[in-house]
């Protein structure tokens, strides 16, 4: 391995670690206005937002010409992909603690690696098959009280954030496969035509709110409130959103472009500690026992096949 591919690995991994914070922080202020606006409004004027950033690297990186490309149809299946994912786990944010539902989303590094052998080609052995599988039975541990209809549950909302994992993963192996021949700015701009694309269909389906009062469910409530024009005192925090996602957006993609799927996923756990920061700090929000206990073993996992990607990197290079 040379010098050069060791220190773009790096690169990727550091790209990840700060687009986790940058997510946390974007995930905590669409908690703190889920009660005021609709999930796609929000997701609209940060993408509209957003993309003047993601235009201006596009510039950095060689103009609109990079934007060109033969594989449409796969980049529209990503840019599905990543606006099915956000919806699912920002529905489950609202209704959840912020750091029970990302520790369910912590299966994602286990569906990207998963994922990564019939869409990349790459070699997953039998011991990362079964760390894997390790780590669903973590997933499981952690559903099961969410499920149970007891005190403190939340019912089907909690398959919210697995569901959100696999599209992502998916997503995030498309990533890696179209990063061969697009630029991450090109990759970003058109994660922000998706948002902005879906989030306007759902305006004329669903914007006037007429559904809303069907439901007392948080999570469809979220989805089906009426759009309103935003509050004065609210427009930083949606600038802030359209920032975020403007960063996050070139951040993620630069991740997947500079790393292989399987060695940047795992360092997706970080998020835990942010959310854990923001769900107490400013949702006073703290997680039952079970998710801690599941999540120790869904991130042991992951880990895990993190760590014999390595082994089994180094070793094709000796």
């Amino acid at each position: 391995m040379s010098i050069a591919s060791v220190n773009t690995g790096r690169w990727g991994i550091a790209c990840m670690i700060v687009g986790m914070f940058l997510i946390s922080l974007n995930d905590m202020l669409i908690k703190s206005m889920s009660g005021a606006y609709p999930l796609h409004q929000l997701v609209f004027l940060r993408s509209v937002i957003g993309i003047f950033f993601a235009v201006g690297i596009l510039h950095v990186e060689g103009g609109w010409g990079l934007l060109n490309t033969g594989r449409w149809r796969l980049h529209i299946l990503r840019g599905v992909l990543i606006v099915f994912a956000n919806s699912a786990i920002y529905a489950a944010i609202v209704a959840m603690p912020l750091a029970t539902a990302n520790a369910l989303y912590f299966v994602a590094p286990l569906f990207v690696t998963l994922l990564s052998v019939p869409m990349l080609g790459e070699h997953v052995g039998v011991r990362r098959f079964a760390a894997i599988g390790v780590g669903f039975g973590g997933v499981l541990l952690m559903m099961l009280p969410q499920l149970s209809g007891g005190s403190g549950s939340h019912g089907w909302v909690a398959v919210l954030p697995v569901l959100a994992a696999a599209g992502y993963a998916m997503m995030s192996v498309l990533t890696r496969k179209l990063g061969a021949t697009s630029r991450a700015s090109a990759l970003a701009i058109h994660i922000q035509l998706a948002f902005i694309i879906i989030s306007a269909i759902m305006y004329v389906a669903v914007g006037d709110g007429r559904f809303v009062d069907d439901t007392t469910n948080d999570s469809l409530r979220f989805l089906l409130r009426p759009w309103v024009w935003p509050a004065r005192e609210d427009y930083a925090a949606i600038i802030g959103l359209g920032v975020l996602s403007g960063v996050v957006g070139y951040l993620m993609s630069q991740a997947y472009r500079l790393s292989r799927a399987s060695v940047v996923a795992p360092f997706e756990y970080i998020l835990l500690i942010f959310a854990l920061f923001w769900g107490w700090t400013v949702f006073g929000e703290w997680p039952e026992p079970v998710v801690f206990a599941g999540a120790a073993i869904v991130i042991g996992s992951g880990m895990y096949v993190f760590f014999r990607e390595g082994q089994e990197r180094r070793g094709a290079v000796s």
